[in-house]
């Protein structure tokens, strides 16, 4: 068979096996899929087609045992998922989390690049400087006065209730007045 030949068989045969296969499987795009994967393996073999006497045949078969090779890999594939149990639910972020992401919120956008990248990248003070652009200085001053403003800002709420850090909370230190 021609290339001109297979284009004009294709042409004539493709609607008519998708409405077969179509039937079978009960999905129009899958009964494309199907067809179309089969006429690219006839495509290799389009010089033994001259030779049978019914390629349509031969494509309508090939369509229907990719059709049910597809239905069998889907139906083990939803077998397993059904074996596999959902995952346990994972438990939202704490009061603590929640509080130290809204204070980074809060801080001028080097200074959280630097503390996210240094504290929770656990880049070193070099890599944070190479990674931002910044000389390693200048980083240095960003993740003091982030780490600095942090503290206040997650130490606001905290309040002393006079049982030291054995008794579970840290110890406020009052901040001396000048005179």
């Amino acid at each position: 068979m021609t290339e001109d030949e297979f284009d004009a068989f294709y042409a004539a045969a493709f609607p008519r096996l998708t409405g077969q296969l179509y039937a079978f499987t009960g999905d129009h795009g899958e009964a494309q899929d199907v067809v179309q994967e089969a006429f690219v393996r006839a495509w290799d073999r389009r010089g033994h087609f001259l030779a049978q006497s019914a390629p349509e045949a031969w494509i309508r078969t090939v369509a229907m045992r990719l059709a049910v090779s597809r239905w069998r890999r889907a139906r083990r594939w939803l077998e397993l998922v059904r074996r596999t149990p959902p995952p346990d639910s994972t438990p939202g972020p704490g009061p603590e989390h929640t509080a130290l992401v809204a204070a980074l919120r809060e801080l001028p956008p080097a200074q959280r690049m630097a503390i996210v990248l240094h504290h929770l990248c656990d880049l070193t003070v070099e890599q944070v400087a190479s990674e931002t652009g910044a000389p390693v200085g200048t980083v240095k001053a960003r993740l003091y006065r982030g780490r600095a403003e942090l503290a206040k800002r997650l130490a606001v709420g905290d309040e002393d209730d006079g049982r030291g850090e054995d008794a579970g909370g840290p110890v406020r230190k009052e901040s001396r007045r000048v005179r």
